[in-house]
């Protein structure tokens, strides 16, 4: 009886990407992705929110201050959690949104989010099983890690490597 590869322990380096080696864009076309990934390291974690503030200025518009995209979340003493899209393979989130607001970005792998087509219904919040889709109260719209265009500010100035893009 042969061994089942499936069962053979690989290197982190040598698995998929996230779930699939291939991803899905909301129409259901094959899309190329980045061989990055936002690494959420919760155990680096001190609270900082340094994520936060880098986030709000990074989506700043007119001299305000943007939503944050991710969320830090204090689980105890001296334990903290963050909160931010996981960029998932098949997203729940896009698949139930009935505007088609949510399209997986081929450069970067992210799935954004189009302002001028979501109307706010919040499908996609409910459909998260994370917890990870937000909305902004000003502009009723979905908010979300849009992994800035490839360039994650949150990873760059994390002080502590809770966060990490490679």
């Amino acid at each position: 009886m042969s061994a089942n590869p499936a069962n053979k322990l690989q290197p982190a380096d040598d698995l998929p990407r996230l779930s699939g080696d291939v991803v899905l864009s909301a129409s259901r076309e094959p899309v190329a992705h980045t061989a990055k990934v936002l690494a959420i390291n919760p155990r680096n974690c001190t609270g900082c929110r340094t994520c936060e503030v880098t986030c709000s200025f990074v989506h700043s518009t007119a001299g305000r201050l943007g939503r944050s995209h991710i969320r830090i979340h204090p689980q105890g003493n001296d334990r903290f959690v963050q909160i931010t899209c996981l960029q998932c393979s098949n997203a729940a989130c896009a698949s139930v949104c009935p505007m088609q607001a949510l399209s997986r970005e081929p450069a970067t792998g992210a799935i954004i989010v189009d302002p001028n087509r979501c109307v706010g219904c919040a499908l996609c919040e409910a459909a998260c099983p994370f917890g990870h889709m937000h909305f902004d109260g000003e502009s009723r719209k979905a908010i979300k890690c849009d992994l800035c265009a490839g360039n994650p500010a949150c990873a760059h100035f994390c002080p502590h490597k809770a966060l990490e893009w490679r």
